[in-house]
């Protein structure tokens, strides 16, 4: 039976999820282990039946409880961003897990992932979703995402999934030398900050206006 969902037919189906690669090609992804991961993991498995025969739109689709499930390219992005010119991510954090999506695709990348989220119901979901992807490198916590996972760190990978007003100081405290941290960052206008440790310090760059859900702090 899990084989079965986790294979889809129709419109979630191989050849769908292969169009979805396609279209990431399309607009600009160029990191072949980043669309393989993509391609990896059923993403219809983690949003609602109703909305399963769009899980490969290149569009965020609902959660719930005023949460999405971030648009195709968007993740791919990102991580596109934190892996760049490295074969491997190395130890991540992820700011709001949601249901597990994005988590399970930086799974493919890193033998060790770490993802908070702030409201339980939603984390809940997320453990579901590992358990039928058997995704067990995976560690899930109900925490506030502002705080990052400081007993965990130092992470060679950060990555935010909600718009802060800044960036929260202790993400930039929780990276290792070396280390990434991509997040979206503002309130009606949004952008992608890329944050890298180097040598010399923090450097920043501004990159793609971007729309996401708020980071809020706090748990529920």
């Amino acid at each position: 039976m899990t084989n079965g969902v986790l294979q889809g037919i129709g419109m979630t189906s191989q050849r769908t999820r292969t169009r979805m690669i396609e279209r990431l090609r399309e607009k600009g992804i160029r990191n072949e282990a980043v669309l393989a991961a993509m391609a990896a993991v059923p993403r219809h498995v983690f949003v609602e039946e109703a909305l399963a025969s769009r899980a490969y739109e290149d569009t965020a689709l609902p959660l719930g409880m005023g949460q999405t499930i971030s648009q195709p390219y968007i993740v791919a992005r990102m991580i596109e961003l934190l892996l760049d010119g490295r074969p491997r991510l190395g130890k991540t954090l992820e700011i709001g897990a949601g249901c597990g999506y994005q988590a399970a695709v930086l799974a493919q990348l890193t033998d060790d992932v770490y993802a908070v989220e702030r409201i339980g119901p939603l984390l809940e979901k997320a453990k579901a979703n590992m358990r039928v992807l058997q995704q067990f490198n995976v560690r899930l916590k109900h925490a506030d995402g502002h705080l990052g996972l400081p007993e965990a760190g130092p992470f060679d990978s950060i990555i935010v999934a909600a718009a802060g007003l800044r960036v929260p100081p202790a993400l930039l405290q929780q990276l290792a030398p070396g280390g990434r941290l991509v997040l979206p960052v503002g309130t009606t206008e949004q952008y992608l900050s890329f944050i890298e440790s180097t040598p010399q310090g923090l450097v920043e760059k501004r990159l793609d206006a971007v729309r996401f859900v708020p980071l809020l702090a706090g748990t529920q």
